[in-house]
């Protein structure tokens, strides 16, 4: 499985969302050490430097994480917010944020573990009360568990993303229909 951190589905929380892959199936988990956790931070763009991270602060992801995924399930379903999870999301975004700073090379967002997850937690709220709501999918993958936006025209993107997820769903569909077709001119 790639280790390298994806940002294909349109917005950051839904990003840190899909850190835990395939969650239908093999569950694979890409916050394992506070090292990973805080690459995803940097990688992201939510900070440009970041203090050491210790085990609680990936805990802590992991929590705020999942609860980010259970509400945005819920929105997608159409179904009420699960109210243990807002409790952990507002919690979160509670908390004080990474704080930008004008340095003489432009601007500076420099900040801990915990300020980069209440920035995340902010970013899960802002999507989750907003306009982009509706254009919310699951990835047409199976194996995938991802939630994009869908910004394409008529909203028929199908996949997360093409790398991740489209050209192997693709790639599969095509071998499939080489092996099923006719030898051409046998008769």
């Amino acid at each position: 499985m790639n280790l390298d951190h994806v940002f294909v589905c349109g917005h950051p929380a839904l990003d840190f969302a899909g850190t835990l892959r395939a969650r239908r199936s093999t569950r694979f988990e890409m916050f394992v050490t506070p090292e990973r956790l805080n690459a995803w931070y940097l990688e992201s763009g939510l900070v440009d430097t970041i203090t050491p991270g210790e085990e609680r602060d990936v805990q802590e992801a992991k929590t705020v994480r999942e609860a980010v995924y259970r509400l945005v399930v819920n929105r997608v379903a159409g179904e009420e917010f699960d109210r243990e999870a807002l409790a952990v999301l507002n919690g979160a975004a509670r908390r004080t944020p990474v704080t930008p700073q004008l340095t003489l090379t432009g601007r500076h967002n420099e900040g801990t573990p915990a300020q980069a997850l209440a920035t995340v937690a902010r970013q899960a709220v802002e999507l989750l009360s907003g306009p982009d709501v509706p254009l919310m999918k699951e990835c047409g993958n199976p194996e995938c568990t991802r939630i994009y936006i869908d910004r394409s025209r008529g909203m028929r993107r199908q996949w997360c993303g093409m790398e991740s997820c489209g050209n192997r769903i693709k790639a599969a569909a095509y071998r499939a229909r080489k092996r099923t077709a006719p030898a051409a001119g046998a008769h």
